[in-house]
């Protein structure tokens, strides 16, 4: 049975055509894709991502299980909501989840997990912490509003509460601040400046109508996905998941080698994968002719093959792109079979627009 979040009557009532999400009911759009991208990256949009899983983390050595589960070093976090972005491994290497956790302090901790793999990381995160006496605290009744866009934060803090929006004015990019039973971290997953706000279901659906009144507009999840695209941001299941390393799916960045002694899940694994020389990665492509790029499709280069895991056609660059796992010794072009034919493509970084500014 799918799952609604606090907000789904909102999502009827601003015209929002609702399908299943890893069996949750949430829109798709509210008329216009296109429209609801280029808001986004003009001026400002607003998501609900309240089914994504909030996870509290508590205990005297919460940092050390954390530099066990995770591949990034959490250790690292000294200031009172600062963000880390780490993949979850499993004992192969292979990504369990992508997510961001936040430092309160050192003995607590807040994590956001995927809608999709809730589950499953909940079920490891458990199985994990037993020997290290940390609790770990799901939060079903916050939900979660994504505002995002060159004129987002402005808009929003109009919207907040007072404390909340004083508390939050002054944020820098990737921490976060608690206000009460609200938390509003500036990050995002569309390439743009914004805030990720976690606060009661209670609230929720009246501040989304406080939004809408600032002008930040809502924005289904087919915008989503095209504007993190364009951004070069992985979605887990497509671009990563565990039968890939975080080597081959450009989450390398993400892995903290030093201490050397740190022996996190899957270290072994793709440390020994490291050393043999790693024959894949995660390139972009840009299309040189007409047609949509689409996952799955085969790439052929002088290297070998390999295989989009994510495409589209770019609204803001009117081009069509994709991420591509493909042999490390590609070149600077390729060949993607598209419809039987193969169709000449640009390789370039895995990055195309951000920040209303193309990156090629």
């Amino acid at each position: 049975m799918s799952q609604k979040t606090c907000l789904f009557k909102n999502h009827q009532n601003h015209g929002g055509k609702i399908v299943d999400f890893a069996g949750w009911e949430m829109p798709i759009n509210y008329g216009s894709q296109v429209e609801e991208h280029h808001q986004v990256r003009t001026d400002a949009g607003m998501f609900d991502v309240s089914h994504m899983t909030v996870v509290d983390l508590e205990g005297d050595k919460v940092i050390a299980f954390l530099q066990y589960l995770l591949a990034n070093d959490v250790a690292k976090l000294k200031t009172e909501g600062k963000a880390l972005y780490s993949a979850m491994l499993n004992e192969q290497g292979g990504v369990i989840d992508d997510l961001i956790v936040y430092y309160m302090n050192d003995q607590w901790f807040r994590m956001v997990v995927n809608a999709g793999t809730r589950d499953k990381d909940l079920a490891w995160i458990n199985k994990q912490s037993g020997a290290f006496d940390v609790s770990v605290t799901e939060r079903p009744e916050l939900a979660m509003i994504a505002v995002q866009g060159p004129n987002a934060r402005e808009k929003a803090l109009s919207a907040l509460p007072l404390d909340v929006s004083q508390a939050s004015a002054a944020l820098k990019r990737f921490v976060g601040t608690a206000s009460g039973d609200w938390f509003v971290a500036r990050t995002g997953y569309t390439g743009e400046d914004g805030f990720e706000i976690m606060l009661p279901e209670s609230e929720t659906p009246a501040f989304w109508e406080a939004l809408v009144e600032a002008g930040v507009k809502p924005i289904g999840l087919g915008a989503r996905d095209t504007l993190r695209l364009e951004a070069g941001m992985n979605l887990y299941g497509t671009d990563m998941d565990e039968s890939t390393s975080p080597l081959i799916s450009n989450l390398g960045w993400t892995i903290a080698w030093e201490p050397e002694g740190r022996n996190f899940i899957g270290r072994d694994k793709i440390a020994a994968e490291k050393a043999a020389g790693v024959k894949q990665k995660l390139v972009g492509l840009v299309l040189e002719g007409k047609g949509v790029l689409r996952g799955h499709m085969k790439v052929v280069c002088e290297a070998g093959e390999g295989e989009i895991t994510s495409g589209t056609f770019s609204p803001s660059l009117k081009q069509a792109i994709a991420i591509a796992r493909v042999p490390v010794a590609i070149g600077e072009t390729c060949d993607v079979e598209v419809r039987g034919k193969l169709l000449k493509a640009r390789v370039v970084k895995p990055v195309f627009f951000r920040e209303g500014k193309p990156c090629l």
